[in-house]
This record gives C-alpha cells, sequence and structure tokens, in this order.
C-alpha cells in the first residue's frame, strides 16, 4: 500500500489551463473516488498519477518517492481502462499473465498467479476463451486481473463500468469494493456518476471545471456541500435550491413572493442579502392544507419509485421536488401543500457559491 501525495498540480494545454492547482493527500489503503461532470479535469488527474500525462506544475509523490519524472511502468499502478484495451487473440489467461511474461516471470509461478487471480474475480472457468466470446462484465474482470495480478501499489481506474448495463454496474460495484476490501490496496477511481462515487468511495474528490471544490467521506459531502454546485451535483433527485434574500423579520423570499420562515439560520439572515437556499427533497414532505407552515404548491409531475415517489411540484414561480411514502393517489395538475425541514436547510452565498455556516 502507498500513500499518494498531490501538490500544487496543474496541467496545460498550450494556453489552455485544464487543472488549476489540485492539492490531495490520497493515504495508503484508501479507496478514492475523484467525481465531477464532464470535462472537469478528473480523468487528466488520474492519467497524471499513472504517468500517461505529464504535469504543468507542481508534484506527485507515491509512497513517498516523488514521481514526476518516472515513467508509467516505474510507478507502481496499475490501471483499468473504460474500453478494456485486451488482446483480442490471446486467451484470458494469455491476457491476465501477459504483463508476467514480458517481466520474464518463471511460467509455474506465472500461471499459479494468474489462476489465484482469475478464481478471486470468477475467471477460472474462462481462462481459455478469447475476448470476443465473453460479455462486457466479463471482459471487464479480465481487465481488473490483469491489473491485480502485477501486485501494484495503486490501483487506478479511468471510468471502467461506462459501458455496462444498469444492473451489471451495481454487480461490479460489489465486486470492486470486495477486491478492495481483501487486497487493500490503494484505489483511485474517476467517475461522472454519484451514485457509484457513493457506494464505493471511503473519500470523495469532487471536481469543477478543473478545481476541487471540495474534499471529504461521502457522508460529509453529503450532509455538508461546500459549495453550491457539490450541493447540485451530489444527491438523485438534487437539492432544492432557491435564489432570494432575507426580509427585515428574518423571512426568506424567494420566486414571485414566496416567504419561508429559517429560525435556525440565526446570525446570517441580514435584510437585503442575497443568498441561496437549499434543502433536500427527503426534508421536503406533503402536509394537511390547515397544517403550520403550509407551503401551496401545484404538482407538475410525479415519479413512482415503488415504496416511495418524486412530487415535482411549483410553488410561488419556484421549482420544489419532495420525496413522498404517502402512496394515496396524486396527479399532475393537483394542488398539495408542502412542508420543509427546519433544522436541514443549507446556505450559500449568491456571489461565489460556497457555504454560509450558520
Amino acid at each position: 500500500m502507498s500513500q499518494i501525495s498531490i501538490k500544487g498540480v496543474k496541467k496545460s494545454y498550450g494556453k489552455s489551463q485544464v487543472v488549476h492547482g489540485v492539492d490531495v493527500e490520497i493515504e495508503a489503503g484508501e479507496f478514492v473516488v475523484i467525481l465531477g461532470p464532464s470535462g472537469c479535469g478528473k480523468s487528466t488527474l488520474l492519467r497524471m498519477i499513472a504517468g500517461l500525462e505529464g504535469i504543468s506544475a507542481g508534484e506527485i509523490s507515491i509512497g513517498g518517492k516523488v514521481v514526476n519524472d518516472l515513467e508509467p511502468r516505474e510507478r507502481g499502478c496499475a490501471m483499468v481502462f473504460q474500453n478494456y484495451a485486451l488482446y483480442p487473440h490471446m486467451t484470458v489467461r494469455q491476457n491476465i499473465g501477459y504483463s508476467l511474461k514480458v517481466a520474464r516471470v518463471p511460467k509455474a509461478e506465472r500461471d499459479a498467479r494468474v489462476m489465484a487471480v482469475a478464481k478471486s474475480v470468477g475467471l477460472e472457468t474462462f481462462l481459455d476463451r478469447r475476448p470476443g466470446e465473453l460479455s462486457g462484465g466479463q471482459r471487464q474482470r479480465v481487465a481488473m486481473a490483469r491489473a491485480m495480478v502485477r501486485e501494484p501499489k495503486v490501483f487506478l481506474f479511468d471510468e471502467p463500468f461506462s459501458n455496462l448495463d444498469a444492473k451489471l454496474r451495481v454487480a461490479m460495484r460489489a465486486e470492486v469494493r470486495r477486491l478492495h476490501r481483501d487486497l487493500g490496496v490503494t484505489s483511485v477511481f474517476v467517475t461522472h456518476d454519484q451514485i457509484e462515487a457513493m457506494t464505493l468511495a471511503d473519500k470523495l474528490i469532487i471536481m469543477n471545471a478543473g478545481n476541487v471544490e471540495q474534499v471529504g467521506r461521502p457522508t460529509e459531502v453529503y450532509n455538508n456541500p461546500a459549495s453550491r454546485f457539490v450541493a447540485d451535483f451530489i444527491g438523485s433527485p438534487a437539492m432544492n435550491l432557491f435564489d432570494g434574500e432575507f426580509d427585515a423579520e428574518g423571512q426568506f423570499l424567494y420566486g414571485k413572493g414566496g416567504r419561508m420562515a429559517v429560525p435556525l439560520l440565526n446570525g446570517v439572515r441580514s435584510p437585503g442579502r442575497k443568498v441561496v437556499l437549499g434543502v433536500r427533497p427527503e426534508s421536503v414532505r406533503r402536509i394537511g392544507a390547515d397544517a403550520h407552515g403550509a407551503i401551496p404548491a401545484v404538482v407538475d409531475y410525479v415519479e413512482e419509485l415503488g415504496a416511495s415517489r418524486l412530487i415535482h411540484a411549483e410553488a410561488n414561480g419556484s421549482r420544489f421536488v419532495a420525496v413522498d411514502t404517502d402512496m394515496t393517489e396524486i396527479t399532475s395538475g393537483m394542488p398539495v401543500h408542502l412542508s420543509i425541514d427546519g433544522t436541514a436547510l443549507h446556505l450559500f452565498s449568491a456571489e461565489d457559491g460556497r457555504r454560509i455556516t450558520h
């Protein structure tokens, strides 16, 4: 296991800078997920760790050794790619053991290591097949086994499940988590899928436009997003966000005449202050029309999820999403009344989007 230290790392292509000074510490044995939208720089950062991309400034250390000038093969990393990158003319056994053959590992030892790794990912009965005879999930397992057989200090995963169907993605997430538990190797996993990130990670690195927005445990990032971007990006469905300001009485004014009491935000309710108020859909519920604090709304549409459903509604010109477990009939155009949990509010600056602590 090896610690990874990233200090002031930048990446430019000509005059265009795509990674803007990343500072992150990845502890030995951690499973870290780099999460962000397409084009945010997450794969570029991973490739710089691997040595597949040069860095424009800063320093990367693996196991306490600066690797800026080391070739990929000298860094002790094994990488699993999105497109599998298997040799089509080789069998599964040959694909898994190829790096050992190149390293001139004796055949008996090579065969033993290949069989051990194949068993760990459930491929022992497929060793004599070629990639074209395998399913997408099996090919991804071959790619993982090929990385594992090298016994690396660091595993790097570049969106490895993007080509798999939804059911198989769930199965492969469980497989990767189990392997990490058994092997304990430091792992860095890149994805744009926040559910994938939340279920896999010991620690999340949220990136946006080449910058790190937040680093923290999944529950920490979910419960205390550091910025409006993180609040909007993490969570399915996304957090309800309302642009507005406080009045002289400390009420939050939003949309077209909407007013919301927010008593727990003492100390930050400056009159006229432009802010963004956030609340998760699970903290918005449907209540009776005569209940205290009820917000009249009209249902736009409903997403049925089985044990619960999502109500998409409009109130005071603003969009609300609520998680509803009351399975009584509800249809588009129907009037409802919503209540917001005042203890579960988030506040962000309207100027820079950063979290306002209250």
